[in-house]
């Protein structure tokens, strides 16, 4: 059967800048509305309340350790894919404030849309053999190696980020947080199942 799973070069970058750029406007939200989220992105929010560092920068940082772990179990093909996702959500996210000015923001809807805009993005992402890197490289290893569910994994690793942050948000910003945690990972449970497609997206060949 004929690979369909494998898509050319240019469908790829374009796939990754347009996931990206999801990604980045789903944060962004989360950040104008005090929000946190999950996973490594989540993390990142975190630590921007504790340091002077912006979410680019930690955000990019935090990742780096992830990509040893891309490129044993995963392959070169995503690891590379990843650090091109990563990277733009890095920048993006850092300077969308040059382009989107939001007077006004309803915490409920920054959840919802953003926790989609978050999920849909990194559904792409798993598409094209690349993710947020961190937990998302994980949860794919998982996946491959022992077939659960990635977007199982993402839901529980998200949550448990967000109520580690029980003792530094309101709680009411936190019953949201884990509300988009919840959005975003029910886009890929919903839509990103092992043996779906003709081909798994998790195959590692560098061809």
């Amino acid at each position: 059967m004929k690979n369909t799973d494998n898509h050319p070069l240019p469908e790829d970058l374009l796939a990754l800048l347009t996931a990206s750029s999801l990604v980045s406007l789903g944060v962004y939200l989360f950040t104008q509305a005090g929000l946190l989220t999950g996973g490594t992105a989540g993390l990142t929010l975190l630590l921007t309340q504790l340091t002077d560092f912006s979410f680019g920068q930690l955000f990019f940082l935090i990742n780096l350790p992830f990509y040893l772990l891309a490129w044993k179990q995963l392959g070169r093909r995503f690891t590379l894919n990843t650090l091109v996702a990563v990277t733009v959500v890095s920048a993006c996210v850092d300077n969308l404030h040059r382009f989107i000015h939001i007077g006004q923001l309803e915490p409920v809807y920054a959840a919802i849309m953003g926790g989609t805009l978050v999920g849909v993005g990194m559904l792409v992402l798993f598409r094209h053999k690349a993710s947020l890197g961190g937990f998302g490289i994980l949860a794919l290893f998982l996946q491959k190696r022992f077939g659960l569910r990635a977007g199982k994994v993402q839901m529980a690793l998200d949550c448990s980020i967000v109520v580690s942050a029980f003792f530094t948000v309101d709680f009411w910003i936190l019953t949201l947080s884990v509300g988009a945690a919840v959005v975003c990972n029910l886009v890929l449970t919903l839509n990103h199942k092992p043996g779906r497609y003709s081909q798994s997206p998790l195959q590692t060949d560098d061809n």
